[in-house]
């Protein structure tokens, strides 16, 4: 494929073509001009190229440039094509991709924030990640710019809204709201009880894990870390670091630790769809869904327990394989466990399949049709319930699932309910999983200790299935023991910037629980201290002192 791409390529850009190179058995790394970006990204779309997420990095101490990379997956090809450019520090000026991908519009809008591009013909070049008082020239992701900068804030913050269309009212929904688990704000426009329209302000919660990693910790503790990145997918976010350093070191794990991954990635599955089913009934009023669904979902926590000492954050997944073995005792207690738990989500399964009262809140609900759900990146149980056939765990095989056979549900009425579906049968397929992991697993070693360095400056991306979708890792090795680059491109991310869409014509009623399809984690997307911006110090509040601070009058002028 490599070679097509290079001759097609080089017959449409001639010299604006850098170079073309595999930088691992998936991975096509394209060197363009900046001139041709967007070009060069047309042309990787037309060969049914899905656009992933943007890398943006600074490359000044080295040659004076700001990279970028843009990132698509071929499916169908089992293939990875980075398209990589750099602008220089005195102009870095990059045509936007925007306009053709709706979806690479947040991940541009970041790099304007946190490194300094700019894309004149953004569609909506409007900051996203920084607070609308953050000085101008403090590009928080750039060398220069210490990771615990707390930089002087103004009296008043505003968003600058998007206009109401004619005729409508806001309703302001956030950022602290029944509705949502996490600080975020909506911004709805309605006329009468009908959407027309939302505008969105998010990443309240960024705690700058990224830049943290670069700059203070070595290889060995980022999947630590990268646990942190969500209550739920912490398996998810560890696996994916730790296989895209192994990529670009060339490590090859135990095949027992690949089995040992799958299991845990599994796992975390039917725990995350537990509970996200829990919050869907919870969300149209359906408590008794709420309280079976997370019931059954203890035996999953107690379960994690026993296998990783933790109920969470399991610290099981290492660079090398996986912290953990699982003895012939602990996999009986699986399989007890998982047949217990298929056996009760049957029953629950069977009270929601011919539930009148969810069909009516959920069926015809947060419709989008699939080529918006392609065009605007959807990924996971959201655009596979939308008819967009794709799945990490079988389109790009990772861990142990070249050996597992499972099914890819995918169904096309395009709704709340179908994403509901979805979910539930994943969850049996969850269960498949797991059955064969424990029956094909090999003997032998699960851990292999790094015996060499890590070479620096190689580039590696991974995918991997995560319950709400695909989430992408990209690393750019550093000459620290730490990453010169890491970038985390969690399934909401793609998701929430659909989310207007979905809402386009609904009623407002509806609000919450399509706001909640998308298993909404917004921490994980904006990737609680409290700190005193006159000295710096950070300190954390009881919740009798949050109380109190939330019902202080505020002093007037």
């Amino acid at each position: 494929m490599r070679k097509e791409l290079e001759a097609k390529l080089k017959a449409e850009l001639q010299d604006d073509v850098v170079c073309v190179e595999k930088s691992d058995e998936r991975t096509i790394m394209v060197d363009v001009k900046r001139e041709a970006v967007r070009k060069t990204s047309k042309m990787v779309t037309d060969i049914n190229g899905r656009y992933l997420c943007s890398i943006g990095y600074d490359n000044i101490d080295r040659d004076g440039t700001i990279g970028l990379v843009h990132t698509y997956s071929v499916d169908d090809a089992d293939r990875f094509i980075c398209v990589r450019t750099s602008a220089p520090e005195s102009d870095p000026t990059i045509e936007s991709i925007t306009p053709d991908l709706p979806s690479a519009g947040w991940s541009e809008r970041e790099y304007m924030d946190l490194l300094g591009l700019k894309f004149p013909n953004h569609p909506k070049p409007k900051k996203l990640i920084v607070a609308d008082d953050w000085p101008a020239g403090i590009y928080p992701m750039r060398k220069n710019v210490p990771h615990d900068l707390v930089p002087p804030g103004a009296e008043d913050v505003a968003y600058q809204l998007d206009e109401a269309p004619p005729g409508t009212k806001i309703v302001p929904i956030g950022p602290f709201h029944p509705s949502l688990h996490e600080p975020e704000h909506f911004a709805v426009y309605v006329d009468g009880e009908t959407i027309k329209g939302c505008d969105y302000r998010g990443f309240m919660t960024h705690r700058g894990i990224e830049k943290l990693c670069q700059t203070q910790v070595s290889y060995n503790e980022v999947p630590f870390i990268a646990e942190r990145i969500c209550g739920i997918c912490g398996s998810v976010h560890a696996t994916a670091f730790s296989q895209a350093v192994e990529s670009a070191g060339g490590i090859q794990i135990p095949r027992r630790a690949e089995f040992i991954r799958t299991l845990m990635l599994e796992v975390e599955r039917i725990h995350s769809n537990l509970l996200w089913l829990g919050v869907a009934g919870h969300l149209i009023g359906f408590d008794t869904v709420f309280m079976q669904a997370w019931r059954v979902r203890e035996q999953i926590m107690w379960l994690c327990e026993r296998l990783t000492g933790n109920r969470k954050t399991y610290g099981m997944i290492l660079i090398g394989g996986v912290r953990k073995d699982i003895t012939p005792e602990i996999a009986d207690d699986i399989r007890k466990v998982i047949d217990k738990v298929e056996e009760e989500l049957m029953v629950i399964h069977r009270a929601i399949e011919k539930d009148t009262s969810i069909h009516k809140r959920t069926k015809g609900v947060g419709t989008i049709t699939k080529e918006e759900a392609i065009a605007w990146g959807l990924v996971g149980p959201v655009a596979r319930a939308r008819g967009v056939d794709i799945d990490a765990r079988r389109d790009h095989p990772y861990a142990a699932y070249d050996e597992v056979k499972f099914e890819v549900p995918v169904l096309t009425d395009c709704d709340v309910w179908s994403t509901l579906v979805i979910r539930v049968i994943e969850t049996f397929e969850a269960i498949k999983i797991i059955r064969q992991c424990l029956d094909k697993m090999p003997g032998g070693e699960y851990f292999v200790e790094l015996k060499d360095k890590i070479p620096p400056l190689r580039h590696a991306i991974t995918a991997i299935e995560a319950p709400r979708g695909e989430s992408i890792h990209y690393v750019i090795t550093g000459e620290e023991n730490r990453p010169e680059r890491w970038r985390v491109r969690a399934p909401t991310y793609p998701n929430l910037q659909a989310v207007p869409l979905m809402l386009l014509n609904e009623q407002f009623g509806d609000f919450p629980i399509i706001m909640g399809s998308i298993d909404p984690c917004f921490s994980c997307t904006d990737r609680v201290a409290v700190i005193d911006l006159k000295s710096g110090k950070s300190s954390s509040m009881t919740k009798a002192e949050l109380e109190r601070l939330s019902r202080k009058t505020p002093e007037r002028a």
